[in-house]
């Protein structure tokens, strides 16, 4: 057996006004916003209503503010839930970018309402379902009702450890759709790009938030029940925990951050985080308060600054060195948590807006389990009894980050978006591993230091729970995307998304018979080139927290994830390119060629080819065709970046105005990628489509395709961008074409900025 280092713990206790932090030359997030006023809140509704009655929306569709919190440097974001006949619609909301004067920037939607068109028509959608009615609209059943079905079908005899809520909302139930060109593919061949999800029919429902308790373990779920028949429609545990991953006990002695007060000191640390229950970050001692209604109990006290003997706790006191060990390793872990993201991103506590958390220690009698409570903002820590101490670095730092994602995304824990809560964690607690094992400072996430594996230091068999480079390891977790994967417990559905940000940070292998190789990479080079933890911590935090709605799937998340990568380091560059690899390597999209690009670069074009003249019209009509007089730096609309761009339509008359540009994509391309950012207002206010913008190809060899129609029904409160995938054209010379029809009155303005056409 190898020996460990004893742990003990000596700091100093330092004032707030004395803690220092390192330059952020490379920061990310904004600091803490301030919480809106009620006229604040309710002006942004107004905005977005506004934007709702353009389309000819009723009073019947609003806005409900759920959350705000920083955004990237000089934004913030605004999470809106959708509400129906004041019924919020579960998995609907605008993630809404707002700069320093409280303009939208952008807005990042997942709509799921009753009675609206998708935002742009293609060919063979799916129409959506009909208006619930005034009776599906009328609950039979009354919350208490739903509460006692929820609980008969979840844990009869289960005790509440916080009072139960039901909440009467619309639940969409959504069904798998193939895309037109995947309808004649067999089910093993299936991509996620293949596939959609999409409202089958709206229910009348409760979601009942259970927090029970039985037998000593607890109970969490949350239930959506019919309002009207009392069935079960769906179920999934709300109790994010982890068992086992890292272990501060083996990190010899490490500076902990204290108070002093009249006796001795305190684990409460003064410089990180405000506000919350104790004022502070703070640990406190459970001593073995029951898993079934834990008590967080009082803060750590001692006589002196050292703490701790570095050993597995045997059992005996909770305040002894021996047991205070536990609380060490927890505090250092909460430390390092918060340091990573503030000292690398700029985001400060779990909210983003330095609100303090704590962890309690000792929970249980030997109890194998350490997780994250919603309801407190808290973490809990059992120690252990198949495992050891479950306070471990990546422990603490996956469940801290589900504190992150409830506060930003609050990916609902089911499903693919389930699975990437759980990823997410996962990845957060990784990236502290690794900056706390190169001593906890810097402004970068180092390049290595962590394992990739969940669960290694606490197993006493020495086996993790969790590969991330190869999640079947497990014997359950899936190493890509499957039609199925929504089916599994989101623990599994994880394992997809975390070997896809493995090979993102460090790249993968050619060798079938690696555990690094994946059979979806068939570009060349076979083993793909990471961007290190950084750049990679980086663009999935800012898709998470600026990106990601609730109802995230791994589609979406490739796309949004592409997105933060461009819009970090250029649509072009190493890093974007390692998005799509990454995220091929699962299955999730395809795979394309690095040509020479050789990951982490900053920037570079990775052999990417530019195929738009001007596609950002900064150089006036330079590679346009057609209604050129559009293009400009025109007041009343701004550019997507830069100082120019083309405001086709807002005549407010019958009016006809078009872009075209003639491309050309080789025919060895292995990628041809279109993108653009489309803002749309309008002052119709009809639900009746009047002006259109057609985007679309014409080959020079004859015939055409649209690829989407965008009307006066979709307007956008900022820019929305659109991808397209034209591979199919390769070898062909295109005319792409933006085509605006205005009719006889009430403008409709479609503002465009930033089209690239990138092959490779």
């Amino acid at each position: 057996m190898t020996p460990h280092t004893p742990l003990t713990a000596i700091c100093l206790a330092l004032p707030l006004a004395l803690a220092t932090w390192p330059a952020r030359a490379a920061q990310l997030m904004s600091a803490p916003v301030a919480v809106a006023t009620p006229q604040e809140s309710a002006s942004l509704v107004a905005r977005l209503m506004a934007l709702d009655a353009r389309q000819g929306l009723t009073n019947d569709y609003s806005f409900r503010i759920s959350s705000q919190h920083p955004g990237v440097i000089g934004q913030k974001i605004t999470r809106a839930q959708h509400t129906y006949k004041n019924l919020r619609v579960l998995g609907s909301e605008s993630v809404v970018v707002t700069n320093a004067a409280g303009d939208i920037v952008s807005v990042s939607v997942s709509d799921r309402r009753p009675g609206l068109t998708l935002q742009a028509t293609t060919p063979g959608g799916p129409p959506p379902p009909a208006l619930p009615s005034p009776a599906e609209l009328t609950p039979t059943l009354s919350p208490d009702d739903a509460i006692q079905r929820a609980v008969q079908a979840i844990a009869p005899g289960a005790t509440h450890r916080w009072p139960p809520g039901a909440e009467l909302l619309i639940y969409p139930v959504m069904k798998t759709v193939r895309n037109a060109s995947a309808a004649n593919k067999p089910d093993e061949q299936l991509n996620a790009l293949d596939v959609e999800e999409v409202v089958e029919r709206y229910a009348l429902a409760y979601l009942v938030r259970l927090r029970m308790a039985l037998d000593g373990k607890l109970v969490y779920y949350d239930v959506v029940v019919d309002a009207r028949d009392g069935a079960i429609i769906a179920r999934w545990p709300a109790l994010q925990t982890v068992i086992g991953t890292g272990n501060s006990q083996y990190n010899g002695v490490v500076p902990i951050s204290t108070s002093q007060i009249a006796s001795g000191f305190q684990m409460l640390d003064p410089s990180r985080g405000s506000g919350g229950k104790f004022g502070g970050m703070a640990i406190t001692n459970a001593n073995h308060s029951s898993p079934n209604n834990p008590d967080p109990g009082a803060i750590y006290t001692n006589s002196s600054n050292t703490w701790g003997d570095g050993k597995q706790y045997t059992g005996a006191s909770t305040t002894d060195a021996n047991g205070q060990t536990a609380a060490v390793n927890a505090l250092w872990g909460l430390m390092n948590t918060y340091d990573t993201n503030r000292n690398v991103l700029g985001w400060q506590s779990l909210d983003g807006n330095n609100t303090a958390t704590y962890i309690a220690a000792h929970v249980g009698t030997r109890y194998d389990n350490a997780f994250y409570d919603d309801s407190c903002a808290c973490m809990y820590i059992g120690d252990g009894n198949s495992f050891t101490s479950l306070g471990a670095i990546d422990v603490i730092g996956h469940e801290m980050s589900h504190g992150v994602t409830a506060a930003t995304a609050n990916l609902i824990y089911a499903g693919e978006s389930g699975g990437l809560n759980e990823s997410s964690s996962d990845i957060g607690g990784e990236m502290v591993e690794a900056y706390a094992r190169a001593g906890g400072s810097g402004t970068t996430v180092p390049a290595s230091g962590n394992d990739w594996m969940m669960g290694t230091e606490i197993s006493k068999s020495g086996q993790p729970l969790r590969w991330m480079y190869k999640p079947h390891k497990d014997g359950s977790s899936p190493d890509a995307w499957s039609a199925s994967l929504k089916n599994l417990d989101v623990h599994y559905a994880s394992g997809p998304n975390n070997r896809m940000f493995y090979f993102l940070s460090q790249g993968s292998r050619a060798d079938p018979a690696s555990d690094y190789y994946s059979p979806y990479l068939t570009r060349t080079p076979a083993a793909m080139t990471g961007i290190g933890n950084d750049k990679a911590y980086r663009i999935w935090f800012k898709a998470l927290t600026t990106k990601f709605t609730a109802a995230t799937n791994y589609a979406d998340a490739r796309n949004k994830v592409l997105q933060a990568a461009q819009e970090l380091y250029g649509a072009a560059s190493k890093e974007a390119i390692a998005v799509q690899r990454a995220y091929a390597a699962i299955n999730v999209g395809a795979d394309i060629d690095e040509e020479g690009g050789g990951g982490g670069g900053g920037g570079g074009d990775g052999g990417a080819v530019e195929q738009i003249v001007n596609g950002g019209f900064e150089n006036g009509v330079t590679g346009w065709n057609g209604s050129t007089g559009v293009i400009g730096a025109h007041s009343g609309q701004t550019p997507y970046e830069g100082k120019r761009y083309a405001w086709l339509g807002g005549n407010g008359r019958r009016s006809s105005e078009t872009l075209t540009q003639q491309v050309q994509i080789p025919a060895a391309a292995s990628s041809a990628q279109l993108s653009f950012a489309l803002h749309i207002d309008t002052a119709e206010t009809s639900n009746t489509v009047y002006d259109t913008l057609t985007v679309s190809l014409r080959p020079d060899s004859g015939g055409g395709a649209t690829l989407a129609t965008y009307t006066n029904l979709t307007p956008a409160a900022g820019y929305q961008l659109h991808n397209f995938d034209l591979l199919a054209y390769k070898g062909q010379t295109l005319t792409l074409s933006f085509a605006m029809r205005e009719d006889r009155s009430k403008q409709t303005s479609f503002v465009l900025d930033k089209v690239s056409l990138l092959t490779r």
